[in-house]
């Protein structure tokens, strides 16, 4: 599987061959399992409610038990009644869900592929790459291939994730701090990219170390 290789000015190189250990052929039910197990692990786990015993007041029994004809009670905190305890409501948890370390490694190959099949894969030659301005990384994400002579590049609806190797890239921090003032773009280090994000974007732009770097962990 081929892959299109641009440098840093966004104008293309030719193509260069997909890694092996990222051609895994895709399965659903695996690419399934690791978004939810991704989207699972997101979630805080800190909503809580009130039990009766955790309400305050409510000790003494309203009225006595029999002979005023009204239904009994024994407190005030009873879920029946107005600010009394919450039945059944959520409490603090962990929505962690494992999922094999093999397995993990198995679907973010497949998503690459799934992504370098459709075309949506772009490999950057990043030597010399260090984005003094915003727009400099725009004119690349946006500009690259598609741009007019003196047409200034802008963001379009696509999203766009740039996989970067935080030690061996040399502009890693520049493209890192130019990426956050960009909604639709997203900047992560290759240690950091899972299924879920390679799906969730339209575009992925990867450096050579950090595509030498996931062939390396999805080999592994």
């Amino acid at each position: 599987m081929a892959i299109t290789i641009i440098d840093k000015t966004g104008k293309a190189l030719g193509t260069a061959d997909l890694p092996a250990a990222l051609s895994a052929a895709p399965k659903s039910a695996l690419l399934h399992q690791a978004v939810v197990r991704h989207l699972a692990n997101r979630r805080a786990g800190t909503a809580d409610t009130k039990r009766r015993d955790d309400v305050a007041g409510g000790g003494k029994k309203p009225w006595r038990q029999k002979g005023t004809g009204r239904a009994r009670a024994g407190s005030i905190r009873s879920p029946l009644w107005r600010k009394g305890g919450v039945v059944f409501g959520p409490h603090p948890r962990s929505f962690a869900i494992a999922m094999p370390r093999t397995a993990r490694r198995r679907a973010l190959a497949m998503a690459f592929a799934a992504k370098a099949a459709s075309g949506e894969v772009i490999l950057v030659d990043a030597a010399g790459l260090k984005p003094e301005k915003t727009k400099d990384l725009i004119a690349l994400l946006w500009g690259a291939g598609r741009r007019k002579p003196d047409e200034r590049a802008k963001p379009d609806g696509s999203s766009v994730l740039f996989v970067i190797d935080r030690a061996r890239d040399e502009g890693a921090r520049e493209i890192a701090l130019c990426g956050r003032n960009i909604a639709k773009a997203t900047v992560i280090g290759h240690g950091d990219v899972s299924a879920h994000a390679l799906l969730a974007h339209q575009r992925v732009f990867v450096t050579k170390n950090a595509c030498e770097k996931l062939a390396e962990v999805c080999g592994a």
